[in-house]
């Protein structure tokens, strides 16, 4: 894996649909991980400039912020724990402020919200038996609850293995 850089490494701006000046983006790589760029895209607002940042990044805890036209929108965080830590539980009162947390069959146990979602899966991370966790959180976007929660359950099934690898975290 290359080094973790604070600006993302691709983004495509997308001309919006109408009259209107603002773009969809397209991320295909963040934080040293590798995305599916049309769904990172789907959860970010429309706006003219995309930033990400990784500052808080380090082995085992991967931590990308997205701004939009300079303003933090979504996270996303990566952890390698220990497997007696029940993330689930550690973060419910987290998952109930991102509204109406309801668990989802995805890895090792996952909980969709309205504005965010966390799955993990039991691993081995240099040898030794882990759990890797992957969570989102600040997305407002698509406007549509529903759908939204469609494409959070869409993102934790496609990103928590591409994740897990990226991070050294073996099934």
């Amino acid at each position: 894996m290359t080094a973790r850089v604070a600006a993302l490494l691709a983004a495509v701006a997308v001309g919006a649909a109408g009259c209107s000046s603002q773009k969809t983006f397209e991320v295909s790589e963040a934080c040293g991980i590798k995305f599916d760029p049309e769904l990172v895209g789907r959860l970010l607002p429309r706006g003219d400039d995309l930033k990400s940042d990784d500052t808080f990044s380090e082995p085992k805890q991967f931590r990308c912020e997205f701004a939009v036209d300079g303003q933090e929108q979504v996270g996303l965080r990566g952890d390698v724990v220990e497997p007696f830590v029940k993330p689930l539980e550690v973060k419910e009162s987290v998952m109930l402020r991102l509204g109406n947390p309801a668990p989802a069959d995805i890895g090792g146990g996952a909980t969709i919200a309205d504005h965010g979602a966390m799955a993990l899966q039991a691993c081995t991370y240099k040898g030794e038996k882990m759990q890797y966790v992957l969570s989102i959180d600040g997305v407002e976007d698509p406007e549509d609850t529903a759908e939204r929660r469609r494409l959070l359950e869409e993102f934790l099934r496609s990103q928590l293995p591409v994740a897990m690898e990226a991070e050294g975290c073996r099934p």
